[in-house]
Protein backbone atom coordinates (compact mmCIF):
# COMPACT_ATOMS: atom_id res chain seq x y z
CA UNK A 1 0.00 0.00 0.00
CA UNK A 2 1.36 3.26 -0.96
CA UNK A 3 1.12 6.19 1.22
CA UNK A 4 2.02 9.65 0.59
CA UNK A 5 2.70 10.61 4.79
CA UNK A 6 6.00 11.02 5.31
CA UNK A 7 9.28 12.54 4.13
CA UNK A 8 10.30 12.20 0.17
CA UNK A 9 13.03 13.46 -1.35
CA UNK A 10 14.11 13.57 -4.78
CA UNK A 11 17.27 12.63 -6.94
CA UNK A 12 17.79 16.03 -7.27
CA UNK A 13 18.03 16.63 -3.16
CA UNK A 14 14.68 18.45 -3.15
CA UNK A 15 12.30 17.62 0.07
CA UNK A 16 8.79 17.06 0.69
CA UNK A 17 6.94 16.65 3.92
CA UNK A 18 3.41 15.39 3.67
CA UNK A 19 1.24 15.31 6.44
CA UNK A 20 -1.11 12.54 7.43
CA UNK A 21 -4.04 12.39 4.45
CA UNK A 22 -6.91 13.13 5.79
CA UNK A 23 -10.49 11.23 5.28
CA UNK A 24 -11.06 12.66 1.81
CA UNK A 25 -7.32 11.70 1.14
CA UNK A 26 -6.43 15.28 1.06
CA UNK A 27 -2.86 16.65 2.56
CA UNK A 28 -1.07 19.12 3.37
CA UNK A 29 2.88 19.83 4.13
CA UNK A 30 5.94 21.92 2.93
CA UNK A 31 8.61 21.33 0.04
CA UNK A 32 12.33 22.41 0.29
CA UNK A 33 14.37 23.37 -3.04
CA UNK A 34 17.54 21.26 -3.20
CA UNK A 35 21.05 22.23 -4.20
CA UNK A 36 20.10 21.88 -8.04
CA UNK A 37 17.50 24.68 -7.93
CA UNK A 38 20.26 27.12 -7.50
CA UNK A 39 18.02 30.15 -6.70
CA UNK A 40 19.01 31.46 -2.98
CA UNK A 41 16.10 32.99 -2.78
CA UNK A 42 13.67 30.21 -2.61
CA UNK A 43 12.20 29.21 0.82
CA UNK A 44 10.44 25.83 2.55
CA UNK A 45 7.00 26.51 0.76
CA UNK A 46 3.71 25.12 1.03
CA UNK A 47 1.70 22.37 -0.47
CA UNK A 48 -1.39 20.92 -0.55
CA UNK A 49 -2.85 18.10 -2.60
CA UNK A 50 -4.60 14.98 -2.99
CA UNK A 51 -4.19 11.18 -3.88
CA UNK A 52 -6.55 8.35 -4.81
CA UNK A 53 -7.67 6.12 -2.59
CA UNK A 54 -5.44 3.12 -1.63
CA UNK A 55 -7.87 0.73 -0.40
CA UNK A 56 -9.50 1.11 -4.21
CA UNK A 57 -6.22 1.71 -6.20
CA UNK A 58 -2.90 -0.09 -4.57
CA UNK A 59 -0.56 2.62 -6.56
CA UNK A 60 -2.49 5.60 -6.57
CA UNK A 61 -2.14 8.88 -8.65
CA UNK A 62 -1.88 11.92 -6.59
CA UNK A 63 -1.30 15.74 -7.33
CA UNK A 64 0.00 18.98 -5.68
CA UNK A 65 0.67 22.31 -5.84
CA UNK A 66 3.50 24.39 -4.31
CA UNK A 67 2.80 27.95 -3.78
CA UNK A 68 6.08 29.49 -3.55
CA UNK A 69 7.62 31.79 -0.67
CA UNK A 70 9.56 33.77 -2.66
CA UNK A 71 11.08 37.36 -1.72
CA UNK A 72 10.04 38.90 -5.41
CA UNK A 73 8.12 36.92 -7.51
CA UNK A 74 5.28 34.75 -7.52
CA UNK A 75 5.47 30.90 -8.59
CA UNK A 76 3.21 28.15 -8.69
CA UNK A 77 4.24 24.48 -9.40
CA UNK A 78 1.74 21.61 -9.98
CA UNK A 79 2.73 18.53 -9.78
CA UNK A 80 0.98 15.16 -11.14
CA UNK A 81 2.10 11.53 -10.52
CA UNK A 82 1.47 7.99 -8.84
CA UNK A 83 3.04 6.23 -6.12
CA UNK A 84 4.35 2.73 -7.21
CA UNK A 85 5.69 0.14 -4.45
CA UNK A 86 7.66 -2.72 -5.90
CA UNK A 87 7.80 -6.51 -4.88
CA UNK A 88 10.54 -5.42 -2.14
CA UNK A 89 7.45 -3.00 -0.58
CA UNK A 90 9.70 -0.20 -1.75
CA UNK A 91 7.28 3.28 -2.54
CA UNK A 92 8.38 5.46 -5.18
CA UNK A 93 6.63 8.54 -6.90
CA UNK A 94 7.09 9.10 -10.37
CA UNK A 95 5.79 12.82 -11.23
CA UNK A 96 5.71 15.71 -14.27
CA UNK A 97 5.51 19.03 -12.94
CA UNK A 98 4.89 22.88 -14.67
CA UNK A 99 5.97 25.62 -13.06
CA UNK A 100 3.97 28.67 -13.61
CA UNK A 101 5.34 32.42 -13.11
CA UNK A 102 3.64 35.87 -12.69
CA UNK A 103 3.75 37.31 -15.84
CA UNK A 104 3.64 41.51 -16.39
CA UNK A 105 1.11 41.51 -19.09
CA UNK A 106 -0.58 39.05 -21.97
CA UNK A 107 2.72 39.77 -24.75
CA UNK A 108 4.40 37.94 -21.80
CA UNK A 109 2.73 35.05 -21.34
CA UNK A 110 4.32 32.82 -23.36
CA UNK A 111 7.47 32.60 -21.31
CA UNK A 112 5.32 32.24 -17.86
CA UNK A 113 5.73 28.74 -18.27
CA UNK A 114 7.96 25.64 -18.03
Amino acid sequence: QCLLSGSWRSDAGCRMVVSTLDKDNRFSGFYQPGRAAGDSELLNSPLEGSQQDTGLVPQPTFSFTVNWRLRETARTTVFLGQCYVDTNGEETLHALWLLREAADSPTEDWKATR
